[in-house]
């Protein structure tokens, strides 16, 4: 492969992983998918609690506004707790509740399987290969990342 492929098929094929295993994560949990931005939000808020809407929106690159509506939808399916900060009642302060912990905790736990799986069926060779490639995906990760 050339260096000018590299760019497109890695990033192809990153999508198409991404895809693939959040399509069969849901179905080896047995339970609906939630919007993809409405799972950013949530990992925001797990690495964040007590982040307000001003500061989840600038996290995420997007409105405020359409984070009200996500922290709306998310509230009302028991998967986001909200209140108002006591030192500045202005401010929204978000929390994962425990459904969403748990949630999040059996998703993982299902990708982690199907990924285990899948990894055992390569041969030596290609588990090697993409072990090696591990400790340089969040490096790229943070070149790619917007700064703010």
């Amino acid at each position: 492969m050339s260096t000018d492929e590299t760019p497109a098929r890695l990033g192809a094929a990153v999508a198409e992983l991404h895809r693939l295993l959040r399509r069969s994560t849901v179905r080896r949990a047995n339970r609906p998918a939630l919007p993809e931005a409405q799972v950013e939000l949530l990992l925001v808020v797990r690495a964040h609690p007590d982040i307000s809407v001003k500061e989840t929106a600038r996290r995420l690159g997007t409105a405020p506004n359409t984070v009200s509506t996500l922290v709306g939808d998310l509230a009302g399916a028991g998967l986001l707790h909200r209140e108002r900060d006591p030192g500045d009642r202005r401010l929204v302060l978000l929390r994962l509740t425990d459904a969403a912990r748990q949630w999040m905790a059996d998703y993982e736990r299902h990708r982690a399987e199907l990924l285990a799986d899948a990894l055992a069926a390569l041969d030596p060779a290609a588990r090697r290969a993409l072990a090696e490639a591990l400790p340089h995906l969040p490096r790229l990760a943070a070149l790619i990342t917007p700064a703010g």
